[in-house]
């Protein structure tokens, strides 16, 4: 019973609302997220690969996938502790009296860089590259591995 001349309003609740917005806010997300990857400069196309990064008892590695890219369009560098991934994505030749209905795949110039923990040997590193997928190896240094103390 409704006292004090209170109403009591009806709230229309629409769940398949709810998910609506759910679904445009993680469209939106990946919308950024392509864009962010497909960045724009004059003539000139920019895109960041994607990485893992793996942590290991002795070392680090990391790997990106570079689909169609030979080895010798992809270099890595460390200077003052940053390691760099970069080069360039060309795009194939392009046919006379094609036209393009939807072209999703990213070209152009790609970095990527990391800063290294300090505790890593930046001298030992080593790159391997199979099938489309880059494998970074950062071995740690010896003061960063642990090591095993035997009681006395």
């Amino acid at each position: 019973m409704n006292k004090g001349g209170d109403t009591m309003s009806i709230i229309n609740w629409d769940p398949f609302n709810e998910l609506a917005e759910i679904q445009n806010s993680i469209n939106k997300i990946f919308d950024e997220s392509v864009l962010r990857k497909g960045k724009k400069n004059r003539d000139i196309s920019y895109w960041e690969p994607a990485i893992d990064i793996i942590e290991k008892k002795d070392k680090y590695i990391i790997k990106a996938e570079f689909p169609g890219i030979p080895k010798e369009d992809i270099d890595i560098n460390v200077s003052d502790n940053v390691l760099t991934v970069k080069g360039e994505k060309k795009q194939e030749k392009e046919e006379k009296d094609t036209n393009y209905y939807r072209s999703e795949r990213v070209y152009g110039l790609f970095q990527r860089q990391l800063v290294l923990p300090p505790d890593v040997d930046a001298e030992k590193i080593k790159a391997n590259y199979k099938n489309g997928v880059l494998e970074i190896e950062i071995p740690k240094g010896e003061k960063a591995k642990p090591k095993k103390i035997s009681i006395s």
